[in-house]
């Protein structure tokens, strides 16, 4: 009996792909980059199930080729790389990575707004050009976090330990999101707002919304000119929700103070000018990025395919099949 094959577009750190090897003919992308368009619609031919990055554009297309698939598991959370629209018609399951990555993400949003609003990745250019030589009670003042509004957009699993976080600052917590949630409300101390009144009001405003056809650019011109002078936005979520260009701008023009910035609207290029200014502090879409998180999302990869692959129900299935 011939057995399963599935291909893995990219190596993942700490893959348990031995678990997937004991039962099928597994292949992975041996190349250190994302694959061509090409590349994929060749890889996914005959291949039963697929386990994919956000890179890699799952589009009619591909799908169109994949003759054989019964499963695309996701390396992610969202999704938005992946038509799924079109798996559903072809009886394709996809599944992603929810929970395991929640924390992780949160923290790493509280990294970068620590690190704008205390101009950490300044200071540490600063000692390491050897340009400090005294103390200077004016050198790089920044902003305290302690007592601020924290604003939330997004109250999912991420967006929910973003502001559990905040509790230990005596932050006051303003939050929108598509329904109310009274339970997050009564356990947190959350207010909620509609997104204007959050735009005005936040002193730092984190974003934690899936990427849709709503939320796509929901941050841009108008929405900087809201904000006050002295905020802060955090973006850890999908680099489209905020208009980079417009960011850019709101930067220059001193509308808002500065940004910390995990994701990017055309990754992995970014608008030039973000480069040089030094109120924004970037990194290169690493939310999950911890050894520990990572280790539990292979395993949930992994764990996926092998649920459909032996004829079981999916663990966190996307579409329903």
């Amino acid at each position: 009996m011939d057995r399963k094959k599935i291909y893995i577009t990219r190596e993942v750190p700490l893959m348990q792909v031995d678990l997937l090897r004991q039962h099928f003919d597994v292949e992975i992308n041996p190349m250190d980059r994302t694959l061509t368009k090409e590349e994929l619609i060749e890889k996914v031919k005959g291949k039963d199930a697929l386990i994919t990055q956000l890179a890699n554009k799952i589009d009619k297309e591909v799908l169109d080729n994949a003759d054989n698939l019964k499963v695309i598991s996701n390396f992610a959370v969202g999704y938005n790389n992946i038509d799924i629209e079109e798996a559903t018609k072809r009886g394709i399951q996809v599944t992603n990575t929810p929970g395991v990555l929640s924390d992780t993400t949160a923290e790493l949003a509280w990294a970068l707004m620590f690190a704008v609003t205390r101009r950490v990745a300044e200071g540490d250019g600063y000692v390491r050009n050897n340009k400090w030589n005294s103390f200077d009670p004016n050198l790089l003042l920044g902003q305290d976090v302690t007592g601020k509004t924290l604003g939330v957009i997004g109250a999912g699993r991420i967006g929910k330990a973003f502001a559990k976080k905040s509790l230990g600052f005596d932050m006051k917590i303003l939050y929108h999101n598509r329904n109310r949630d009274e339970e997050f409300e009564k356990e947190y101390g959350a207010i909620y707002v509609d997104k204007e009144t959050l735009l005005k009001e936040a002193d730092f405003i984190s974003l934690h919304v899936p990427l849709t056809d709503e939320t796509k650019h929901s941050i841009g011109r108008d929405e900087f000119k809201m904000m006050k002078n002295t905020a802060i936005i955090i973006n850890t979520s999908r680099g489209p929700v905020i208009d980079e260009k417009a960011l850019v701008e709101a930067l220059k023009e001193g509308q808002i103070w500065g940004a910390g910035l995990d994701v990017f609207e055309n990754e992995p290029k970014i608008e030039e000018e973000l480069r040089s200014m030094n109120n924004v502090v970037m990194t290169p879409h690493v939310g999950s990025a911890s050894n520990e998180t990572r280790t539990k999302m292979a395993r949930l990869v992994v764990d996926n395919v092998l649920a459909v692959l032996n004829g079981n129900r999916a663990i966190t299935p996307v579409n329903q099949i």
